[in-house]
């Protein structure tokens, strides 16, 4: 019996350390939640509206699951995008794909962001009919958790292993889709600096960019050098590097992006075109 009694006494403390644990008896979860996964959206003015998953096991990122995805979600002229038409879509989207692959489901649903957002996550889940999955929102301001089905939100000590392990899993999910975001937004911007070139099209400006891998890159290149790529010649080279120096902001006047990053090297942006 003293044995017993001893080992029932270490499991309690292995429980009591465990953020996991502590994190659903807190919320009052049935199950402990082992799998957690947590949204988020992000956009630049009004621009490249985006969306991230992120998984956590057992309270550490399980990064072969993290998913981003381009929001279809039409913004509006006046007041940009609906921040809570995007959550719903990528809520949406992201579990319609996991039932069709038959693949399995989280035992915690976590939403960057307050009660709207909470409410277009619960909108989507019941479309699917995934009513039964737990769904908490953690607002950022005062650190609140909106729980569904809760009227007042619920305040957990600001140094609680469960707080912590919540803004670790919503910080995750807004590094994720700001980093997304970012790429989004360099690959336009790229893009759209090479296509105001006269003769430059999307073949030429793929080459470009897979010969010197930045629009920096083919600032800084000879004529010569860019003359050897498939499509160009010494003149139509010499031009092309008059008008992105023009554009530079260190040699020219007009202003533009340093450093851009071929969009060839990003890999997530086919993700989630359903």
């Amino acid at each position: 019996l003293l044995e017993e009694f001893k080992l029932e006494g270490l499991e309690a403390d292995e429980r009591a350390a465990d953020p996991v644990y502590d994190l659903g008896r807190e919320l009052g979860l049935q199950r402990i939640p082992r799998s957690i996964v947590c949204f988020d959206n992000s956009t630049s003015q009004g621009k490249d509206n985006v969306g991230a998953v992120v998984w956590f096991e057992n309270g550490r990122p399980r990064r072969a699951e993290y998913r981003t995805m381009k929001v279809k979600a039409l913004a509006s002229e006046t007041a940009g995008p609906d921040d809570f038409a995007s959550m719903r879509e990528v809520v949406f989207r992201y579990f319609r794909r996991r039932v069709e692959e038959q693949k399995s489901l989280p035992e915690l649903v976590v939403i960057d962001g307050g009660k709207g957002q909470l409410s277009a996550a619960v909108e989507a889940l019941a479309e699917l009919e995934l009513t039964a999955l737990p769904v908490v929102a953690l607002a950022k301001r005062e650190e609140e958790v909106f729980v569904r089905g809760r009227s007042d939100p619920l305040r957990l000590p600001r140094r609680s292993a469960a707080l912590r392990l919540l803004q670790r899993v919503r910080d995750e999910a807004h590094r994720t889709a700001v980093g997304y975001n970012r790429k989004r937004r360099t690959i336009r911007t790229v893009t759209s600096e090479l296509l105001r070139i006269d003769g430059v099209g999307p073949a030429r400006r793929r080459a470009l960019l897979a010969k010197f891998g930045s629009l920096q890159g083919v600032r800084e290149a000879t004529p010569e050098a860019i003359a050897e790529v498939q499509g160009f010649s010494l003149s139509s080279a010499t031009r092309i590097l008059a008008s992105l120096r023009a554009s530079d902001p260190v040699t020219g006047a007009a202003g533009g992006a340093e450093g851009e990053t071929s969009p060839t090297s990003h890999k997530e942006s086919s993700r989630y075109k359903s």
